[in-house]
C-alpha cells in the first residue's frame, strides 16, 4: 500500500460513511445504546463502521485494522495499522449539534502520518494528501470526484493573544485552569477531532485535552494537524503523542501551532 493509493480510497470511504450518518441523523428518531465502558453508540456509529471496515479490508487486507466498534477484538498492537472512528462525536450526533466526524487514519512507526477527518453535517472535509500536506476540500465532496482544495496552514500564534479551542461535550476545571496560564484573545468550543482541524487551518492556535481519549479519536486530526504544521505533545511532558500504545488508550495531551509557548502541567 502506497500513499498514493491510500488517500482516494479513505476519502471516498468517509463521504460514503458520511452519507450514511447523515441518512440516519435526518431521521426521525433513531435508538441509542449503551457500550460497556458506558459510552453511547447508535445505529449510525455501527452502520459507519461496517461500510469503512469493509473498504479498508477489501482495498489493504494485509494492513492491520483497527476501529472503535471493534475495539474489544483488538489485543495486539501494531507498528504500521489503519485506525478508524466512524462517527466521532457521539453526543453531538445524539443531541444534534453537528459537531462529529468521520475518522480514519494510518500510523506508521508510532505515528499518524496520513488521514481523513470528514464533518458531514458542516460539510468540512480535511486530509493528507499523498505528499503529506493538508488540504481543505470545497465544493460537492462527491466520493469519485475530488473538488477544488486548498492547502491549509497553522498561524503564526502571538503569545499575549491566543486563539483557544475545547471541547463541547468534556469541558472541566481542569481545562479550564490550564487554558487560564495563558493569554487567550478568544475561546472556541468545538466537537470531535474537529479541533484539530480548526488548529491546522490557523483558525484556533491552541487545543488542550485534559481527559480520556482513544487513539482512534485523536489520528486522524493528528495527522491532518501534523501536515499543516502543527504538533500534538503529552501534557506531561511534552514529548511527541505516539500511537500503538497498549490499550489504544492517549494519555492528556496539547495540540497547537508551533511558536506557541507551552504552559507546564
Amino acid at each position: 500500500m502506497t500513499h498514493e493509493e491510500l488517500i482516494p480510497v479513505i476519502r471516498r470511504l468517509s463521504i460514503e460513511a458520511g452519507a450514511k450518518i447523515m441518512e440516519i441523523y435526518n431521521s426521525d428518531d433513531f435508538d441509542v445504546k449503551v457500550k460497556s465502558d458506558d459510552s453511547p453508540v447508535t445505529a449510525a456509529d455501527e452502520a459507519a463502521d461496517a461500510l469503512i471496515s469493509a473498504g479498508l479490508r477489501a482495498a489493504f487486507p494485509d494492513v492491520m485494522l483497527v476501529t472503535e466498534e471493534q475495539a474489544e477484538s483488538h489485543s495486539e498492537t501494531g507498528d504500521t495499522f489503519l485506525i478508524v472512528d466512524p462517527l466521532d462525536g457521539t453526543k453531538e450526533f445524539i443531541h444534534r449539534r453537528g459537531d462529529f466526524t468521520v475518522n480514519i487514519a494510518l500510523v506508521e512507526n508510532g505515528v499518524p502520518t496520513r488521514g481523513v477527518v470528514y464533518a458531514p453535517a458542516k460539510g468540512r472535509m480535511f486530509y493528507t494528501q499523498a505528499d503529506g500536506q493538508s488540504v481543505e476540500e470545497s465544493g460537492a465532496l462527491a466520493p469519485d470526484t475530488i473538488g477544488p482544495v486548498s492547502p491549509i496552514r497553522v498561524a503564526t500564534p502571538d503569545n499575549g493573544a491566543l486563539m483557544v479551542v475545547a471541547s463541547k461535550s468534556h469541558r472541566d476545571q481542569a481545562t479550564d485552569d490550564y487554558i487560564n496560564k495563558y493569554g487567550v484573545k478568544d475561546m472556541k468550543s468545538a466537537g470531535s477531532s474537529l479541533k484539530f482541524c480548526l488548529v491546522a487551518t490557523g483558525e484556533a492556535d491552541l487545543y488542550p485535552r485534559v481527559g480520556r481519549t482513544m487513539e482512534w479519536d485523536t489520528a486522524a486530526g493528528h495527522a491532518v494537524l501534523q501536515g499543516a504544521g502543527g504538533k500534538v505533545v503529552r501534557f506531561d511532558d511534552h514529548s511527541p503523542l505516539t500511537y500503538g500504545k497498549e490499550g489504544y488508550a492517549n494519555p492528556f495531551f496539547i495540540a497547537y501551532a508551533p511558536g506557541v509557548t507551552l504552559m507546564s502541567a
